[in-house]
Formats: structure tokens, sequence, C-alpha cells
């Protein structure tokens, strides 16, 4: 019985020697793969972490109960605020806070296209310098490539969701009052350039939580592409 536990344990260990020797030689460095490769690993990455992003937070309370990406009054309204509850006021400032989430929320699945069209459109140049930087160097790339175009197509869609809630004028009143006060940024003072704004800083955050998990274990991407390019980096 010993001989035969013996015997069981010796293959076992032999066949993850084995297996071990199959996949350090199935491994590539970044250096072994091709530019073109590289680049469309990139975009595939970011495809698959924007798809991810948007069914995270285009959801209720996909904004509102993360604490990575909820959306805040601006400036010094926060402050505010605590001084607006304690003179009974906090169920108008809970209401305004969930507005501004609940407009993220309904504005990130209807502005998927655009995030997408984004990826696909964009260049890349440098993929394998991209892909040898930090844990989260091709959402920054991304970001600082396409951050004001994508604010530009997404305001429109904010807007209609924000004044579809009915708290847009009255928020502006109030924060462009505050901002005249130096309160509050000039580029908050408006609800849905604000709105936008942190609807962008959420989906970077969240595309870039996506690759971190990405770079960690490549094999669960589910995607020979990704596998491969982002399995150069072990």
């Amino acid at each position: 019985m010993q001989r035969r536990d013996f015997h069981h344990a010796a293959t076992g260990f032999a066949g993850a020697l084995l297996l071990g020797a199959w996949r350090q030689a199935q491994a590539l460095d970044l250096s072994q793969l091709t530019n073109a490769e590289a680049s469309s690993g990139v975009k595939a990455a970011l495809t698959q972490g924007a798809e991810a992003a948007v069914g995270l937070l285009g959801k209720p309370d996909g904004f509102l109960s993360n604490p990575q990406v909820r959306i805040p009054l601006p400036g010094q309204l926060a402050d505010a605020a605590k001084l607006l509850k304690r003179f009974g006021m906090g169920q108008r400032v809970e209401q305004l806070e969930t507005t501004l989430n609940r407009a993220a929320e309904a504005a990130v699945p209807e502005g998927k296209v655009v995030l997408l069209q984004a990826v696909q459109n964009m260049t890349v140049a440098d993929a394998k310098g991209i892909l040898s930087g930090g844990d989260t160097t091709v959402t920054q790339f991304f970001a600082s490539k396409t951050r004001a175009p994508l604010a530009e197509r997404f305001l429109p869609i904010v807007t209609r969701e924000t004044d579809q809630l009915g708290l847009t004028q009255q928020y502006n009143q109030l924060a462009g009052k505050a901002a005249g006060l130096g309160l509050v940024k000039a580029e908050d003072a408006n609800l849905a350039q604000y709105v936008t704004g942190k609807t962008l800083d959420g989906l970077f955050t969240t595309i870039g939580e996506q690759e971190r998990a990405l770079r960690r274990d490549p094999v669960g991407a589910g995607s020979a592409l990704l596998q491969k390019v982002f399995g150069a980096l072990q």
C-alpha cells in the first residue's frame, strides 16, 4: 500500500515537472512578439477591460455603492453638505448625491459604443514599451489619448440623463454661486461637466483594475492573444 502511494506521488511529481518544463518552453519573451501582436494585445486588453467596466458601472448602484468611483459633491460643497445635514437638509443632500451617481450609471451603457470605438481608432506606436510599464500603463496610455474626445462625446449623454433626473438647474444655481466665491472650480460648477469628468474617472479606474487582474493571470483572460501577449510579461 505504501509502495503504491509512493509510486502515485512520484508519478504526480514527474508529471508536474514535465508540465512546468512544457510551459517554460512555450513561454515567450516580450522581444519575441511582433509589433502587430503587441498592438493587438493592447487593444484586446482595453476592449475587454472597457466591456467589463461598462458591465460593472452601468447598472443600479454601480457608482453609488462603489467607494472607489462613487461621485461626491464637488469641492467644498461636500463640506457644506455636512453642515446642511445638521440643519435637517440631509435628505436633499443625499438625493443630490444619489442623482449624480444615477446619471453616471445611466450614461455608461449609452457611451459603450463611443468607448469601444475609441479603443479601435487609437494608434499604438510603442505597444511593447507600453506593455512593459507598470500595472496600469496600458490604461494610462488609453486615458491620455482618448479622455478629451471621450469627454466631448459623453457630455451630451450625461446632460440628457441629468436633465431627465430634474435636478440640473437646482444644482447649477447652487454650484455657480459657490464657484463665484471660489469654493468650487469653475469647470465643476456645471453639473453635466462635473458628472462627465467623474464618469470617465470611474471608467478608467475600473479598466485599470481589469488590467491589473489580466497582468496577474493572463491565462484567466480566456483569450489566446491576451494569454500570449501578457504571458510574455511574466
